[in-house]
């Protein structure tokens, strides 16, 4: 993000440092690039956009856990993207000792791991990330935890490729064993989407509401260009499909207001694998009926994308139950061109 900087100490260059060299030497430095300076901007401050400061959301599930199997998207695993050779090496002072690396035998494995012990595994996975916010007791939770895991390894709602792997019991517990994050994560997502009952956003009690007043002022060396119907003075460009959307943004006649989310601190948390992330959707616009679309701009999704989806939905729901805040939704951007559909149908509230 800097420019370089060079350094020789007592004429021994350190291999850590980076040190001048006789090229380098001979010349002027270069000229450093120009900085835009990216603020929130006083004569535009009826563009200004506020919402709720959320730190997290608590789920409250339902007493009695229920799927309906029908709508339950089957979980796909690719066994050549599984990787079925694995060696172990013990780790001295940092460095790996090649000298004693042995291959993990995953002939013991597949008999270690029966489906009993996969369905428990799975189940105990789900059991720790839903107990907090668990209403009932623990133990019914995990029963109920273990009947659902093994109802979805018998409903032939895992489907591996090739074949072959599918159809040999032995290697589909392999299979299952090697992507158990895959499998524990599919059924938490199934979980949520058919058993929460209440929302309850938990927000920041320093800052409970923040705004575009509230960004710092930033530099910058990227492409931007004024922002037209933004609190902000310019919006940074990192690609020519941000671009494209923002030059839309700016002259739709349903948008009162709109902004970038970038450096505003507007993130939504979500959980990946048993991990606890946060990540920026795109954009905040405010439409001219006072109601409000969360943006997100994407080519292809991954397993990961399509979970920060269901929690910034879970987040949408969370602050229009809560209520003060202004009706919200939330919706991705495939392709540039799909930008004034998506703009019309949430003003008229056909998203």
């Amino acid at each position: 993000m800097f420019n370089p900087e060079y350094v020789n100490i007592f004429g021994v260059p350190f291999t850590f440092l980076p040190h001048e060299s006789e090229e380098d030497s001979g010349g002027p430095p270069p000229p450093p690039q120009p900085k835009t300076a990216i603020e929130p901007v006083n004569e535009k401050k009826e563009f200004e956009i506020s919402w709720p400061n959320i730190i997290r959301i608590e789920a409250v599930f339902k007493n009695k856990l229920t799927l309906d199997w029908d709508k339950v998207k089957p979980l796909e695993l690719n066994a050549f993207d599984t990787p079925q050779v694995a060696e172990m090496a013990p780790t001295i002072d940092g460095k790996t000792d090649m000298t004693k690396i042995k291959e993990i035998d995953l002939q013991k494995l597949g008999e270690k791991y029966r489906y009993q012990r996969i369905i428990f595994e799975a189940a105990a996975e789900n059991y720790e990330r839903m107990s907090k916010s668990w209403k009932g007791t623990k133990q019914n939770l995990l029963a109920q935890l273990i009947k659902i895991v093994e109802q979805f390894i018998s409903a032939d709602k895992i489907q591996i490729t090739p074949s072959l792997f599918h159809q040999d019991d032995f290697k589909k517990r392999i299979i299952l064993t090697l992507n158990m994050n895959k499998v524990v994560q599919h059924i938490a997502d199934a979980i949520r989407q058919d058993n929460i009952e209440t929302l309850e956003p938990v927000f920041d009690s320093d800052r409970p509401i923040r705004s575009t007043a509230d960004m710092r002022t930033w530099y910058t060396s990227k492409p931007c260009a004024p922002a037209n119907k933004s609190h902000i003075n310019f919006c940074v460009f990192d690609s020519t499909w941000e671009a494209t959307e923002a030059f839309q943004l700016g002259r739709n006649k349903n948008v009162a207001a709109w902004v970038k989310n970038d450096h505003l601190g507007f993130d939504i948390t979500y959980v990946f694998k048993g991990i606890v992330k946060k990540y920026w959707p795109d954009f905040l616009i405010k439409f001219v009926n006072g109601e409000y679309l969360v943006l997100e701009t994407k080519g292809q999704e991954s397993d990961e994308d399509k979970t920060k989806r269901q929690f910034l939905a879970e987040w949408v729901r969370a602050v229009n139950e809560k209520g003060g805040f202004g009706k919200w939704k939330s919706t991705v951007s495939y392709n540039p061109s799909d930008i004034p559909d998506i703009l019309d149908k949430a003003f008229k509230g056909e998203l």
